[in-house]
């Protein structure tokens, strides 16, 4: 008789991260039957893993990752960077699905590893690239695809943030390039170059240039990038870190089509302007863009609220452990990001001179 026993759900690291996907697990589990079971939380604090347990009702609290992986079924690995690359292999060889937050490693080496390592098992598994869940996004790529708006001329995307090591982020590890392996453009906005991959095409060749303030070696806080997509076309990235705790993290998209403009200043809820031809600019309110997206999504809206839609991409993970499918973005997507972001740190080294992806 086949074992119906739910699977058994481990989240390894408790800090500012895990919180949100804890929440988000919490959610996907109380509104549909997907047989899984939130089993097991780990923290180096202990006191952290025990907060975490509490609220979620897990029967295993422990500072062990290994008893984790022993016990549970799936696996979701919060910790920071430098630890990923042990916990996947070891959960990969144990056969365990696999979340692990983004970026997958310190170094390009070790994200090539890690992506053979779950391709190897075959395991389902899935990287924290959430913005592959952004309403804003997700609609912003139907409507530029509705029609010919003819050649991208102009692709330029700010994406700023606090330097995330105090305040609400709880992360000084971030601080420390053999803990964080680099700043801003692995650490953060490894979001944008999938991003910008996805929307515009493969990525051929990158110029970029990086800088050092806040006295961290190797911990750049600013990254400007130019990538020359296979269309022929650029778009250009200005990520940095800065020293404005009220300052939420915050991205502002600017798109110039031969006919069409399209601009957002958010990253998962908000609006979309747009103009085509030489008709009014028309702002699609964040309401419509959820609706927009709710319908592309197959999904309910009288199910949904902002809160379930911010663990989306959990869902889909768990959906896809239950059903033995491929879940997205994966080990493989995220190596492809590595890889452009590897690129761009060359680059960076040569001041600048363009470097050809393979």
């Amino acid at each position: 008789m086949a074992d119906t026993s739910p699977l058994k759900l481990g989240l390894i690291g408790c800090g500012h991260i895990a919180r949100f996907h804890a929440r988000n697990i919490k959610d996907a589990l109380s509104r549909q039957p997907l047989n899984i079971a939130y089993h097991a939380t780990c923290d180096r604090e202990l006191h952290r893993a025990r907060a975490f347990a509490d609220i979620a009702g897990c029967e295993l609290v422990t500072a062990d990752a290994a008893e984790v992986i022993a016990a549970c079924d799936v696996v979701y690995i919060c910790t920071e960077t430098v630890e990923h690359k042990a916990l996947v292999n070891q959960a990969a060889s144990a056969g365990k699905h696999i979340f692990c937050e983004k970026p997958l490693a310190t170094s390009l080496e070790d994200a090539t590893q890690m992506a053979a390592a779950v391709n190897q098992a075959g395991v389902v598994n899935q990287v924290g690239l959430i913005l592959n869940y952004s309403p804003v996004f997700t609609v912003l790529q139907q409507l530029m695809s509705a029609d010919d708006y003819g050649p991208v001329l102009s692709v330029h995307l700010r994406d700023d943030q606090f330097f995330p090591t105090g305040d609400h982020y709880g992360s000084n590890w971030r601080a420390d390039v053999n803990r964080a392996g680099a700043g801003t453009l692995l650490e953060h906005s490894i979001h944008d170059v999938d991003l910008l991959r996805r929307l515009f095409g493969d990525i051929d060749a990158v110029n970029c240039r990086t800088r050092e303030i806040s006295g961290h070696p190797g911990i750049e806080d600013v990254a400007v990038v130019n990538f020359h997509h296979h269309g022929g076309h650029t778009s250009t990235l200005n990520s940095v870190w800065h020293a404005m705790p009220s300052r939420q993290s915050s991205r502002a998209l600017e798109v110039f089509f031969n006919r069409a403009r399209f601009t957002t200043n958010q990253d998962y809820f908000g609006s979309i302007s747009y103009q085509i031809d030489d008709q009014p600019v028309i702002t699609m309110s964040s309401d419509e863009v959820l609706a927009r997206f709710m319908a592309l999504q197959d999904l309910e809206p009288v199910n949904e609220d902002l809160r379930s839609l911010g663990g989306l991409s959990d869902r889909r993970f768990l959906q896809a452990v239950v059903e033995g499918s491929r879940a997205q973005p994966d080990f493989a997507d995220a190596l492809t990001g590595h890889e452009i972001v590897a690129a761009c740190y060359r680059s960076a080294a040569a001041q600048g001179d363009t470097v050809v992806l393979n």
